[in-house]
């Protein structure tokens, strides 16, 4: 069945509402941080957010006498908006509630627009970016070439990671593998494992520790079997596959950090089926596929669109072989859909 379409009055209406709610919740919130601020605060302290709530935090103390407790924390009015995975200096309060006074430089950001075409912070101080997908939602190149297009633009290594390995058969394996050779070829690093068998998690995990981590992909590519699977007894829900769509259902609400016993954190973000790119521009998407590195600005034409032009450097080496017919698809689709 298909969903309902607002018109323009209904989905005016539906903002004015929750902008109408916000600004009481924000408004309580003010006065709940008024009264924490007038009372007795501990010593400003280092805190990493290990998870977002609306208008609150939590937050690991990092040092002093509290440090690896977590903490419920406001925000001052006068800071931006915080994301799992920044650092911040706060003060504890008496009441088990503390504030956030500042927030430190960011080392990378990854960021999305989000339904309104803002760009939105997912996670912060972020080093590894797993790009995750499965047999089953079948797998679509163009997204994958999102990710990396992403992770070029935030400066966050790429990992490949097809998860389900368990499901793959004769009648998906030819496809899949023809996938995973354009991205071997082009030398991403590309696991495979299953975090129902637990086929390959050592590996993973083994390339996980040392960093800060965030995993992306379909909703239903098995993220939170991969969270349960590598930090048992966290328990995150697993949603099944809509037997309407064939895709997944979303089952994690708020990005939440998670510390590996062995060194390094995982943030697990909100599953999103398509991961827009409206922030960058025509040559960010030109710098996210690795292999026109060495071919731009060789065309004839110095505003060559690597389309039709006679003397393109690009279309010479999809005719070549040097560049995967896949990746040129992808780097279409991705330019049209840029505002």
């Amino acid at each position: 069945m298909a969903k309902r379409q607002l018109n323009r009055r209904q989905n005016w209406r539906i903002e004015k509402i929750q902008e109408e709610r916000a600004a009481r919740a924000t408004k309580r919130e003010s006065h709940t941080l008024d009264t924490l601020e007038g009372g007795d605060l501990g010593p400003e302290q280092l805190g990493l957010v290990i998870a977002h709530f609306g208008v609150q935090v939590e937050v690991e103390a990092l040092d002093g006498e509290l440090a690896g407790q977590v903490s419920r924390c406001h925000l001052r009015a006068n800071l931006p908006a915080l994301v799992t995975g920044d650092q911040v200096v706060w003060r504890a309060g008496n009441q088990g509630i503390g504030v956030i006074v500042a927030q430190l430089p960011r080392s990378t950001e990854l960021c999305r627009p989000d339904s309104r075409g803002q760009l939105k912070p997912v996670a912060a101080n972020v080093d590894l970016i797993v790009i995750v997908f499965a047999p089953l939602p079948e797998p679509h190149p163009n997204l994958i070439d999102r990710y990396l297009v992403a992770a070029e633009h935030a400066g966050i290594t790429p990992l490949l990671l097809l998860n389900k390995a368990d499901l793959i058969d004769a009648q998906n394996g030819p496809a899949l593998e023809a996938l995973l050779a354009v991205y071997r070829q082009l030398g991403y690093p590309l696991l495979e494992v299953s975090a129902h068998e637990g086929g390959g998690m050592q590996a993973l995990q083994e390339r996980l520790n040392g960093h800060v981590s965030v995993f992306v992909g379909q909703s239903g590519v098995g993220k939170s079997s991969l969270v349960n699977s590598l930090l048992p007894g966290v328990d995150l829900r697993v949603g099944p596959l809509s037997e309407v769509s064939g895709q997944g259902t979303h089952t994690t609400t708020t990005a939440r950090l998670f510390h590996f016993p062995g060194g390094g954190k995982l943030i697990d973000s909100p599953g999103i089926r398509e991961f827009g790119l409206g922030h960058v521009s025509r040559d960010d998407v030109e710098a996210g596929f690795i292999e026109f590195h060495e071919l731009l600005g060789h065309c004839r034409f110095r505003d060559c669109k690597h389309d039709r032009e006679p003397g393109c450097a690009l279309l010479k080496a999809l005719e070549e072989g040097r560049i995967q017919q896949q990746r040129m698809n992808s780097y279409r689709h991705i330019l049209s859909s840029l505002t």
